[in-house]
């Protein structure tokens, strides 16, 4: 019994990232009075974003759970790793899919486009898929990751419906509706998690000042866009969390 208990924290993360789903899924184009489609980002997916940052704090606890009562399984590691891939891969795939949704839906004759151009926002899940079977394959003892965590992509990804909902700016709103904003975030998404770039770890072994100066930088970032954009510093994090992992090449051990 005690080993299933890291593995509820598990099925909880599932839970979350699929009720994530349901409401992405909600239709986000709605009418006035004279009939004219108005394109908007609908309420509900401020809830599947914070559905999903509460998976990712489920996904730390689970872990959390499982050292502190000495019950890791093989079992818990593959779970962990598919509910991953819905709550963290899945589910921001289909946001990405709204967002072009309402990119095209925006401009003349955007609703009749065809499918083909929202598919490549599924390479998310696929790219989180085979980054998690690689790691769950991976013998090597790493005191960091290789390659973007499917998480953190997740939660990046995730933030932009907040950003956009609490957003005064205009030129913030018009950027989440270019379409080539988010074909180029498919592409640097999906090749950082599928890459074996080195990444900081996103917990330490032990503390010293060279190992929690990168995350001091990402904080000295991230609080004084907080400020003055609000959600956006989700964003301004996350890459200057890639760029310092870059510039400090964490080692493989």
């Amino acid at each position: 019994m005690k080993q299933q208990i890291p593995n509820l924290f598990t099925l909880l993360n599932l839970f979350l990232g699929s009720t994530a789903i349901l409401y992405i899924l909600q239709p986000g184009l709605t009418y006035d009075s004279s009939g004219e489609g108005l394109v908007s980002i609908p309420e509900k997916m401020m809830i599947a974003s914070l559905l999903i940052f509460g998976a990712a704090i489920i996904d730390f606890f689970d872990g959390f759970v499982a050292r502190l009562m000495n019950s890791s399984s093989e079992m818990g590691k593959q779970l962990d790793s598919l509910a991953d891939v819905v709550s963290f891969g899945v589910a921001p795939g289909l946001m990405i899919v709204q967002f072009l949704r309402f990119s095209y839906a925006s401009t003349e004759g955007g609703l009749d486009i065809s499918i083909a151009y929202i598919l490549p926002a599924l390479l998310i899940p696929c790219a989180g898929a085979y980054r998690l079977a690689r790691f769950n394959l991976d013998q090597s003892k790493s005191t960091g990751f290789k390659g973007i965590p499917i998480p953190a992509a997740g939660i990046f990804i995730a933030s932009f419906p907040l950003v956009n909902w609490y957003a005064t700016e205009a030129w913030i709103l018009d950027l989440l509706l270019n379409k080539w904003l988010w074909y180029g975030l498919i592409i640097f998404l999906s090749a950082g998690m599928v890459s074996t770039i080195p990444m900081l770890a996103l917990k330490f072994s032990g503390l010293s000042f060279k190992k929690i100066l990168p995350f001091l930088i990402i904080l000295l970032i991230a609080v004084p866009i907080a400020f003055l954009f609000g959600w956006l510093a989700i964003s301004a994090g996350f890459i200057a969390y890639v760029i310092l992992s870059l510039l400090f090449k964490p080692t493989e051990s």
